[in-house]
């Protein structure tokens, strides 16, 4: 089953649930054409953060949730859903202000692969963006408090795109220590939502540079699909592209060169070249 038909299977059942439909295991399988078990797997694995309930035999939304979702949060519960790695498990006090409030408003996705998160922090995170507390934390051996606007995923790496002292810069998530959230409420700036809005990865600072060879097999996906966000084509051969690549996070690149291994190599920094032959022997012993 490819990404694509999950994640269209999941937006449509939750659709019909939101409009407060009531169905069997027999009639969703039917109606999806997959056998009952997946229908299960949707409901109680890949759905399991929605306030979903039985009785007599069929699955309905419950009534404080029905009618809360816009198309476009179906879209992204069921794009987030689809994954499970993507996204912690939620609790149902957790999914209730979402519902309440728009998902869209707390994350952006932008997946190729991805990385497990600490449940508790990025509960903390998605709960702070969704009322405007402020947040303090270390990071970087450093104590921050900032205005939290976003969780953005990019490149499979989670980042939280914050307000700190009137300027919006990203942290990265796995970097983000003993946090706390504040009582304190801030007004969001429309002039940061407007940034975060239309100028995508702007606020990302593509600060390092490396040297990656590309084999012409696989140029086709790679330039249709987008792969790299900010590269120059600089030589090429008849067997590869060389290409001067710009990213903000070592795991950024690293984490699309593993999914790309048989066809991207890294070839400057060596620093970056080592870390990730470590990680691939690593791999390969354990």
């Amino acid at each position: 089953m490819t990404y694509d038909k999950l994640a269209v299977r999941l937006a449509q059942i939750l659709m019909r649930f939101n409009n407060g439909g009531r169905f069997s295991l027999e009639e969703l399988a039917s109606e999806f054409n997959v056998d009952i078990r997946t229908i299960q797997r949707d409901l109680n694995q890949r759905l399991s953060f929605m306030p979903i309930k039985k009785e007599n035999g069929k699955y309905f939304l419950e009534s404080f949730a029905l009618g809360k979702l816009s198309v476009k949060d179906i879209q992204n519960f069921a794009m987030l859903s689809g994954i499970q790695e993507l996204y912690p498990k939620l609790d149902e006090d957790f999914i209730t202000d979402l519902l309440n409030s728009k998902v869209n408003s707390i994350f952006m996705i932008k997946n190729n692969g991805f990385e497990k998160v600490d449940y508790e922090n990025f509960k903390i995170i998605s709960v702070a963006i969704l009322k405007h507390n402020i947040l303090n934390f270390n990071y970087k051996e450093k104590s921050r408090e900032v205005k939290p606007y976003k969780l953005l995923n990019y490149q499979g790496i989670w980042y939280l795109i914050a307000d700190e002292k009137d300027k919006l810069k990203h942290f990265t998530f796995s970097k983000i220590k003993n946090i706390r959230k504040n009582d304190e409420i801030f007004t969001p700036k429309e002039e940061f939502l407007d940034q975060i809005l239309n100028d995508k990865n702007i606020w990302l600072d593509d600060s390092k540079e490396a040297i990656v060879k590309l084999d012409k097999k696989a140029k086709e996906h790679f330039f249709r699909k987008n792969i790299l966000n900010n590269f120059e084509l600089i030589d090429e051969d008849e067997q590869s592209y060389t290409l001067k690549v710009y990213f903000s996070y070592d795991d950024e690149l690293l984490n699309v060169v593993k999914q790309w291994i048989l066809y991207m190599k890294i070839e400057k920094p060596f620093e970056l070249k080592e870390k990730l032959d470590s990680i691939l022997k690593d791999y390969l012993e354990n």
